[in-house]
């Protein structure tokens, strides 16, 4: 049963840092494309950024592009999401999911694509 589990999330005043872990379990990462999403309360589910299979093609969400780095270790079969200055309004709990990759630089934003979730871990940014 193919599973991806988060870590990293937390409590980080507005400025800080905080990176977010994506472990998958049950597959090889290396041949599915990576996705991260966000929902706070009362929105819809967001797309963050998203990897394709060789981390060669990545895309992010006009909000947190130039804030937020997303990365992968198909060695280590994890994904990271750097998230530098952190904004209240980046509050939010975090998921990675994943898909089959169709093509080598498939980098998908719309959770619709992925089939493999998480459960999710809370990002909270406060003072």
């Amino acid at each position: 049963q193919p599973q991806v589990v988060e870590s990293g999330g937390g409590l980080v005043q507005p400025g800080g840092s905080l990176r977010l872990s994506c472990a998958a379990s049950g597959f090889a990462l290396a041949v599915y494309a990576i996705g991260w999403f966000r929902q706070a309360p009362g929105k819809e589910r967001e797309g963050v950024s998203c990897i394709s299979m060789s981390g060669g093609s990545t895309k992010y969400a006009d909000s947190v592009n130039g804030r937020f780095t997303i990365s992968r270790d198909n060695a280590e079969n994890t994904v990271y999401l750097q998230m530098n200055s952190l904004k209240p309004e980046d509050t939010a709990v975090y998921y990675c999911a994943a898909v089959i990759a169709g093509f080598r630089d498939m980098c998908l934003m719309s959770p619709n694509e992925y089939h493999v979730w998480g459960q999710g871990t809370q990002v909270t940014v406060s003072s």
